[in-house]
């Protein structure tokens, strides 16, 4: 990838946005030197001018808004999903896979679990019975609960 940085990039649709070098690097909590810096390596890297700069006004060239249209909805589409992982974080979700024995199941397991399960809705336990020695490690499952030595 020529050392690109994706840094670089956001600072490009930064800068692209605003209109401006000074708001875009209030934005991004930089100089307004170092963002100057950090476009016109990204344009030497490419080998391209991406904006054109006058004393009042910044805007993209057409090689800038190609440039934008391409990865701006590409950045965008990360962004959204990272935030979905916050969603993760607020709340317990997905599937706990547990190997065990029926007297386990019955006796602790079961009991334990369907106090739980009515307080985190969105938590699908899945429990299999299973008197052999299992490797929870190799068959994806979360614990292994067996009675004995």
């Amino acid at each position: 990838m020529k050392g690109y940085n994706f840094r670089d990039i956001l600072a490009f649709l930064a800068v692209a946005r605003e209109r401006s070098f000074t708001r875009a690097a209030a934005q991004l909590g930089v100089s307004q030197s170092a963002l100057s810096h950090t476009i016109r390596g990204l344009e030497t890297r490419l080998g391209l001018r991406l904006l054109i700069r006058t004393t009042r006004s910044v805007s993209p060239t057409e090689a800038g808004e190609r440039l934008i249209q391409s990865v701006a909805p590409r950045f965008k589409v990360i962004a959204d999903e990272l935030e979905a992982f916050d969603e993760l974080r607020e709340k317990p979700i997905g599937t706990v896979r547990i190997t065990t024995s029926d007297f386990a199941a019955n006796t602790v397991l079961w009991p334990k679990l369907s106090q739980l399960q009515p307080q985190y809705p969105d938590i699908k336990i899945e429990l299999t019975i299973d008197a052999g020695l299992t490797d929870i490690v190799e068959e994806r499952y979360d614990a292994g609960v067996r009675f004995g030595d």
